[in-house]
């Protein structure tokens, strides 16, 4: 199966957008993951233009961290951003959950938190917009054990699949995959060495094709986004350097 592959512009703080987005068509990108304020961005007719005229289209929106105030400032952005999406036609929004800042991942904290995401997610569905969970390190779901027990929680909102943090969790992310097979509706590729994110192939680590044909095997059919780096190298070097590398692993 060949995947959409899409690039995440997870270190893009003010760049010409018409530009990156000619460059990752350039080097083979399908798509870009938006992560901007949308004082950035602009209007969704703004963000269709540029990316019709590249020819790469937007794989998510993502917002904020999710809070476990229903009523706070974070579920309200959230909901301007899947609008944002909505607007944009996109059918994928893509947030984490609050950091961990002391809290234990209690059973009633996980309910405040899937509630939260359960809000999140009836809001999208109405507007044609799936919401997904990103799971982090060092946040209120902190373990493989704590995601499997949120995951359980969980009825409306879909998984976005970061094989990352499963292997920092120790959690075979193959393994993982076929766990949450049912639940997968987006998916990050990331790759981790000496205490820093670095480009695939610089960790590895994980098995990457092993990952994939998970995936293939899952029946899994969406976009699969890499999350470049935090080295400091130019962007372009970071685009052509994941590109490669997925194209080494037949993608």
């Amino acid at each position: 199966m060949s995947y959409k592959l899409a690039y995440s512009g997870l270190f893009w703080r003010a760049p010409d957008l018409a530009q990156e987005l000619e460059t990752l068509r350039a080097f083979g990108w399908d798509g870009w993951e938006a992560r901007q304020p949308l004082d950035w961005l602009g209007t969704p007719q703004r963000v269709r233009r540029l990316c019709e005229a590249s020819g790469v289209e937007v794989a998510a929106v993502c917002g904020p961290n999710v809070a476990l105030d229903l009523d706070g400032p974070s579920q309200q952005i959230n909901k301007r951003r899947i609008e944002f999406a909505a607007e944009l036609g996109i059918e994928t929004f893509m947030t984490k959950g609050p950091g961990r800042d002391g809290r234990n991942g209690t059973d009633a904290e996980l309910d405040q938190m899937a509630a939260a995401y359960e809000d999140l997610a009836a809001y999208g569905a109405n507007l044609g917009v799936v919401v997904t969970f990103h799971p982090h390190i060092n946040h209120l779901v902190d373990s493989a054990d704590e995601w499997k027990r949120f995951m359980g929680r969980l009825d409306a909102c879909r998984l976005c699949m970061d094989m990352s943090h499963a292997v920092h969790w120790g959690y075979d992310p193959v393994q993982a995959v076929r766990d949450f097979a049912a639940r997968i509706a987006y998916v990050h590729l990331h790759d981790f060495k000496d205490g820093q994110t670095v480009e695939l192939g610089e960790g590895p680590m994980c098995d990457y094709p092993a990952f994939m044909a998970a995936l293939q095997e899952a029946g899994y059919a969406g976009w699969v986004t890499v999350c470049p780096g935090e080295a400091e190298r130019p962007e372009t070097e970071k685009m052509q350097i994941n590109r490669q590398y997925m194209r080494s692993i037949g993608y």
